[in-house]
Protein backbone atom coordinates (compact mmCIF):
# COMPACT_ATOMS: atom_id res chain seq x y z
CA UNK A 1 0.00 0.00 0.00
CA UNK A 2 1.33 3.43 -0.97
CA UNK A 3 1.94 5.75 1.97
CA UNK A 4 2.04 9.50 1.49
CA UNK A 5 5.06 11.41 2.75
CA UNK A 6 2.90 14.46 3.52
CA UNK A 7 -0.36 14.64 5.47
CA UNK A 8 -3.43 16.86 5.07
CA UNK A 9 -6.47 16.95 7.38
CA UNK A 10 -9.34 19.45 6.98
CA UNK A 11 -11.07 20.64 10.16
CA UNK A 12 -13.74 23.23 9.35
CA UNK A 13 -11.91 25.86 7.33
CA UNK A 14 -8.49 24.92 8.74
CA UNK A 15 -6.25 22.61 6.73
CA UNK A 16 -3.85 20.84 9.12
CA UNK A 17 -0.67 19.86 7.31
CA UNK A 18 2.57 18.12 8.19
CA UNK A 19 5.31 15.76 7.10
CA UNK A 20 4.68 12.05 7.62
CA UNK A 21 7.53 11.22 9.99
CA UNK A 22 7.06 7.49 9.47
CA UNK A 23 7.60 7.93 5.73
CA UNK A 24 10.71 10.12 5.27
CA UNK A 25 11.28 11.23 1.69
CA UNK A 26 13.20 13.69 -0.47
CA UNK A 27 11.64 16.98 -1.52
CA UNK A 28 10.76 15.88 -5.05
CA UNK A 29 8.61 13.02 -3.82
CA UNK A 30 7.06 15.16 -1.07
CA UNK A 31 5.73 17.80 -3.46
CA UNK A 32 4.29 15.07 -5.71
CA UNK A 33 2.57 13.56 -2.69
CA UNK A 34 1.17 16.99 -1.76
CA UNK A 35 -0.40 17.31 -5.22
CA UNK A 36 -1.79 13.78 -4.98
CA UNK A 37 -3.30 14.40 -1.54
CA UNK A 38 -4.90 17.67 -2.66
CA UNK A 39 -6.37 16.00 -5.75
CA UNK A 40 -7.85 13.20 -3.64
CA UNK A 41 -9.48 15.67 -1.26
CA UNK A 42 -10.81 17.79 -4.12
CA UNK A 43 -12.17 14.67 -5.82
CA UNK A 44 -13.92 13.53 -2.65
CA UNK A 45 -15.48 16.96 -2.16
CA UNK A 46 -13.61 17.56 1.10
CA UNK A 47 -11.73 20.53 -0.38
CA UNK A 48 -14.69 22.07 -2.17
CA UNK A 49 -13.55 25.71 -2.23
CA UNK A 50 -14.98 28.79 -0.57
CA UNK A 51 -14.21 32.21 0.82
CA UNK A 52 -11.40 31.31 3.24
CA UNK A 53 -8.89 28.52 3.89
CA UNK A 54 -6.49 28.64 6.83
CA UNK A 55 -3.37 26.45 6.64
CA UNK A 56 -1.74 25.31 9.89
CA UNK A 57 1.39 23.17 10.10
CA UNK A 58 5.01 22.76 8.99
CA UNK A 59 5.77 23.35 5.31
CA UNK A 60 8.99 23.50 3.34
CA UNK A 61 9.31 26.27 0.74
CA UNK A 62 8.49 23.86 -2.14
CA UNK A 63 5.48 22.49 -0.23
CA UNK A 64 4.17 26.00 0.47
CA UNK A 65 4.44 26.87 -3.24
CA UNK A 66 2.62 23.70 -4.27
CA UNK A 67 -0.18 24.21 -1.73
CA UNK A 68 -0.66 27.77 -2.92
CA UNK A 69 -0.62 26.72 -6.57
CA UNK A 70 -3.13 23.87 -6.16
CA UNK A 71 -5.57 25.65 -3.81
CA UNK A 72 -5.55 29.32 -4.83
CA UNK A 73 -8.16 28.83 -7.58
CA UNK A 74 -10.56 27.23 -5.08
CA UNK A 75 -10.48 29.77 -2.26
CA UNK A 76 -10.88 33.55 -2.35
CA UNK A 77 -8.44 33.91 0.54
CA UNK A 78 -5.70 31.62 1.82
CA UNK A 79 -3.86 32.44 5.04
CA UNK A 80 -0.99 30.60 6.77
CA UNK A 81 -0.51 30.27 10.54
CA UNK A 82 2.39 32.18 12.09
CA UNK A 83 3.01 31.37 15.79
CA UNK A 84 4.97 34.59 16.36
CA UNK A 85 2.14 37.06 15.73
CA UNK A 86 -1.25 37.94 17.16
CA UNK A 87 -2.72 37.79 20.63
CA UNK A 88 -1.03 35.61 23.20
CA UNK A 89 -2.79 32.29 23.53
CA UNK A 90 -4.62 32.57 20.21
CA UNK A 91 -3.74 31.58 16.66
CA UNK A 92 -3.30 34.21 13.93
CA UNK A 93 -2.77 33.72 10.21
CA UNK A 94 -1.08 35.81 7.48
CA UNK A 95 -2.96 36.18 4.18
CA UNK A 96 -0.77 34.81 1.37
CA UNK A 97 -3.29 34.61 -1.46
CA UNK A 98 -6.30 36.84 -2.19
CA UNK A 99 -8.62 36.94 -5.22
CA UNK A 100 -11.37 39.51 -5.13
CA UNK A 101 -11.90 39.18 -1.39
CA UNK A 102 -11.96 41.75 1.39
CA UNK A 103 -8.51 40.62 2.50
CA UNK A 104 -5.19 41.79 1.11
CA UNK A 105 -1.92 39.87 1.04
CA UNK A 106 -0.13 40.51 4.32
CA UNK A 107 -3.32 41.03 6.33
CA UNK A 108 -3.47 39.25 9.68
CA UNK A 109 -6.53 37.14 10.43
CA UNK A 110 -6.98 36.61 14.16
CA UNK A 111 -9.04 33.60 15.18
CA UNK A 112 -10.64 32.41 18.38
CA UNK A 113 -8.73 29.13 18.13
CA UNK A 114 -6.64 28.87 21.27
CA UNK A 115 -2.94 28.18 21.22
CA UNK A 116 -2.44 26.46 24.54
CA UNK A 117 0.80 26.06 26.38
CA UNK A 118 1.61 22.41 26.10
CA UNK A 119 2.58 20.10 28.96
CA UNK A 120 6.04 18.53 29.05
CA UNK A 121 5.78 14.82 29.83
CA UNK A 122 8.50 12.37 30.84
CA UNK A 123 6.83 8.98 30.87
CA UNK A 124 8.57 5.84 32.10
CA UNK A 125 7.73 2.46 30.55
CA UNK A 126 8.19 0.11 33.48
CA UNK A 127 7.22 -3.33 34.74
CA UNK A 128 8.57 -6.86 35.16
CA UNK A 129 11.19 -8.28 32.77
CA UNK A 130 10.18 -10.10 29.59
CA UNK A 131 6.93 -8.15 29.34
CA UNK A 132 7.77 -6.49 26.02
CA UNK A 133 8.65 -2.96 27.14
CA UNK A 134 11.18 -2.38 24.35
CA UNK A 135 8.66 -3.56 21.74
CA UNK A 136 6.02 -1.31 23.28
CA UNK A 137 8.50 1.58 23.14
CA UNK A 138 9.16 1.08 19.44
CA UNK A 139 5.49 0.62 18.54
CA UNK A 140 4.51 3.65 20.61
CA UNK A 141 7.12 5.82 18.91
CA UNK A 142 5.87 4.83 15.45
CA UNK A 143 2.21 5.31 16.41
CA UNK A 144 2.97 8.78 17.78
CA UNK A 145 4.97 9.82 14.72
CA UNK A 146 2.05 8.80 12.48
CA UNK A 147 -0.19 11.48 14.06
CA UNK A 148 -0.10 14.84 12.34
CA UNK A 149 -0.57 16.91 15.54
CA UNK A 150 1.80 14.89 17.70
CA UNK A 151 5.02 16.11 19.30
CA UNK A 152 8.21 14.26 18.46
CA UNK A 153 8.59 11.28 20.86
CA UNK A 154 12.10 11.49 22.29
CA UNK A 155 13.18 8.04 23.50
CA UNK A 156 15.71 7.44 26.28
CA UNK A 157 16.97 3.88 26.68
CA UNK A 158 17.73 3.86 30.41
CA UNK A 159 18.66 0.21 30.62
CA UNK A 160 21.96 -1.25 29.33
CA UNK A 161 20.28 -4.34 27.85
CA UNK A 162 21.88 -3.82 24.46
CA UNK A 163 18.64 -2.72 22.81
CA UNK A 164 18.50 0.85 21.53
CA UNK A 165 15.96 2.44 19.22
CA UNK A 166 17.93 0.85 16.36
CA UNK A 167 17.07 -2.70 17.43
CA UNK A 168 13.56 -3.11 16.00
CA UNK A 169 14.52 -1.96 12.51
CA UNK A 170 17.71 -4.04 12.63
CA UNK A 171 15.69 -7.12 13.54
CA UNK A 172 13.44 -6.55 10.55
CA UNK A 173 16.46 -6.34 8.22
CA UNK A 174 18.82 -8.89 9.78
CA UNK A 175 17.62 -10.63 12.95
CA UNK A 176 20.83 -12.61 13.54
CA UNK A 177 23.00 -9.49 13.29
CA UNK A 178 20.69 -7.60 15.67
CA UNK A 179 20.89 -10.41 18.23
CA UNK A 180 24.70 -10.44 18.05
CA UNK A 181 24.95 -6.67 18.51
CA UNK A 182 22.56 -6.81 21.45
CA UNK A 183 24.55 -9.61 23.07
CA UNK A 184 27.82 -7.70 22.70
CA UNK A 185 26.36 -4.43 24.01
CA UNK A 186 24.49 -5.84 26.97
CA UNK A 187 25.83 -4.78 30.38
CA UNK A 188 24.82 -4.69 34.03
CA UNK A 189 22.71 -1.88 35.44
CA UNK A 190 25.27 -0.22 37.68
CA UNK A 191 25.01 2.78 39.98
CA UNK A 192 27.24 4.76 37.63
CA UNK A 193 24.98 4.02 34.65
CA UNK A 194 21.86 4.86 36.68
CA UNK A 195 23.32 8.21 37.72
CA UNK A 196 24.11 9.06 34.10
CA UNK A 197 20.68 7.92 32.88
CA UNK A 198 19.02 9.98 35.62
CA UNK A 199 20.77 13.05 34.20
CA UNK A 200 19.50 12.20 30.72
CA UNK A 201 15.94 12.11 32.02
CA UNK A 202 16.37 15.23 34.14
CA UNK A 203 17.73 17.20 31.17
CA UNK A 204 15.22 15.91 28.60
CA UNK A 205 13.40 18.97 27.27
CA UNK A 206 11.14 17.67 24.52
CA UNK A 207 7.37 17.82 24.99
CA UNK A 208 7.08 14.02 24.95
CA UNK A 209 9.93 11.99 26.43
CA UNK A 210 9.64 8.18 26.67
CA UNK A 211 12.00 6.41 29.08
CA UNK A 212 12.57 2.65 28.82
CA UNK A 213 13.88 1.20 32.10
CA UNK A 214 14.90 -2.24 33.32
CA UNK A 215 12.48 -4.75 34.80
CA UNK A 216 13.47 -4.57 38.47
CA UNK A 217 12.32 -2.47 41.40
CA UNK A 218 15.77 -1.33 42.47
CA UNK A 219 17.76 1.59 43.83
CA UNK A 220 19.16 2.16 40.33
CA UNK A 221 15.72 2.39 38.72
CA UNK A 222 14.57 4.60 41.58
CA UNK A 223 17.31 7.10 40.68
CA UNK A 224 16.27 7.13 37.04
CA UNK A 225 12.49 7.12 37.47
CA UNK A 226 12.51 9.84 40.12
CA UNK A 227 13.37 12.34 37.35
CA UNK A 228 10.25 11.46 35.34
CA UNK A 229 6.69 12.77 35.65
CA UNK A 230 4.48 9.87 34.55
CA UNK A 231 4.53 6.10 34.16
CA UNK A 232 3.03 3.34 32.05
CA UNK A 233 3.13 -0.08 33.70
CA UNK A 234 3.40 -3.09 31.36
CA UNK A 235 3.29 -6.53 32.96
CA UNK A 236 3.02 -10.09 31.72
CA UNK A 237 1.74 -11.01 35.20
CA UNK A 238 -1.29 -9.06 36.54
CA UNK A 239 -0.23 -9.93 40.10
CA UNK A 240 2.82 -7.66 39.64
CA UNK A 241 0.80 -4.50 38.95
CA UNK A 242 0.34 -3.59 42.63
CA UNK A 243 4.06 -3.54 43.52
CA UNK A 244 4.98 -1.49 40.46
CA UNK A 245 2.10 0.92 41.02
CA UNK A 246 3.23 1.34 44.62
CA UNK A 247 6.80 1.97 43.44
CA UNK A 248 5.60 4.66 41.03
CA UNK A 249 3.46 6.31 43.70
CA UNK A 250 6.44 6.48 46.07
CA UNK A 251 8.28 8.42 43.33
CA UNK A 252 5.27 10.74 42.76
CA UNK A 253 4.79 9.43 39.23
CA UNK A 254 1.29 9.65 37.79
CA UNK A 255 0.33 6.28 36.33
CA UNK A 256 -1.26 6.86 32.93
CA UNK A 257 -1.86 3.21 32.02
CA UNK A 258 -1.68 -0.35 33.33
CA UNK A 259 -1.36 -2.83 30.47
CA UNK A 260 -1.36 -6.63 30.64
CA UNK A 261 1.06 -8.03 28.07
CA UNK A 262 -0.23 -11.39 26.76
CA UNK A 263 2.17 -13.02 24.31
CA UNK A 264 -0.19 -15.80 23.16
CA UNK A 265 -3.28 -13.63 22.72
CA UNK A 266 -4.61 -12.58 19.31
CA UNK A 267 -6.46 -9.38 20.22
CA UNK A 268 -6.05 -6.31 22.41
CA UNK A 269 -8.48 -5.12 25.07
CA UNK A 270 -8.66 -1.33 25.43
CA UNK A 271 -10.47 0.33 28.36
CA UNK A 272 -10.52 4.11 28.65
CA UNK A 273 -12.10 5.88 31.61
CA UNK A 274 -15.38 7.58 30.67
CA UNK A 275 -14.97 11.28 29.84
CA UNK A 276 -11.23 11.03 30.44
CA UNK A 277 -10.57 14.02 28.17
CA UNK A 278 -12.51 16.44 30.40
CA UNK A 279 -9.71 16.88 32.95
CA UNK A 280 -7.10 14.17 32.30
CA UNK A 281 -4.25 15.70 34.33
CA UNK A 282 -6.43 15.78 37.43
CA UNK A 283 -7.82 12.31 36.74
CA UNK A 284 -4.45 10.54 36.61
CA UNK A 285 -3.61 11.82 40.05
CA UNK A 286 -5.98 9.13 41.34
CA UNK A 287 -6.48 6.44 38.66
CA UNK A 288 -4.96 5.32 35.34
CA UNK A 289 -6.77 6.62 32.27
CA UNK A 290 -6.07 3.47 30.24
CA UNK A 291 -6.20 -0.22 31.19
CA UNK A 292 -6.49 -3.48 29.31
CA UNK A 293 -4.17 -5.78 27.40
CA UNK A 294 -1.88 -5.88 24.39
CA UNK A 295 -1.11 -9.05 22.47
CA UNK A 296 2.05 -10.60 21.06
CA UNK A 297 4.68 -7.96 21.80
CA UNK A 298 7.63 -9.52 20.05
CA UNK A 299 10.24 -8.66 17.44
CA UNK A 300 9.18 -9.03 13.84
CA UNK A 301 5.55 -8.15 14.54
CA UNK A 302 3.92 -5.07 13.00
CA UNK A 303 3.04 -3.25 16.22
CA UNK A 304 1.94 0.09 14.74
CA UNK A 305 -1.72 -0.89 14.37
CA UNK A 306 -2.15 -2.56 17.76
CA UNK A 307 -5.32 -0.97 19.25
CA UNK A 308 -3.72 -0.62 22.69
CA UNK A 309 -0.60 1.05 21.29
CA UNK A 310 -2.74 3.39 19.20
CA UNK A 311 -4.84 4.25 22.26
CA UNK A 312 -1.77 4.91 24.42
CA UNK A 313 -0.29 7.17 21.74
CA UNK A 314 -3.54 9.15 21.56
CA UNK A 315 -3.64 9.56 25.35
CA UNK A 316 -0.04 10.81 25.49
CA UNK A 317 -0.60 13.24 22.61
CA UNK A 318 -3.73 14.59 24.30
CA UNK A 319 -1.96 15.02 27.63
CA UNK A 320 0.82 17.03 25.94
CA UNK A 321 -1.55 19.20 23.90
CA UNK A 322 -4.07 19.97 26.66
Amino acid sequence: MYSSSYQLELEGNVLRVGFNRTEPAEGDRIVKDVVEQVKLKIGSGELSGGKLLLIDGPQSVPVAHVLGHTLAHLYATIAVFDPKIGRKGYKSYIVTSSHGSCHRIGDIIETEETQKERTKIKVVLCGPPQSGKSCLRDGLKRATLANINAPYPYVITACPDGEGSWHQKSCENNEDLAKNIKRNNKADLTLEFAQQAAKWVQNANQLLNIIDVGGKISAENELIMAQATHAVILSNDPAKFAEWENFCQQLNLKVIAKIHSILAATNDEVNLVDNWQVNPHKLIETIPILTGSVHCLKRGEDLLERPMIQALAQVLIYLVNN
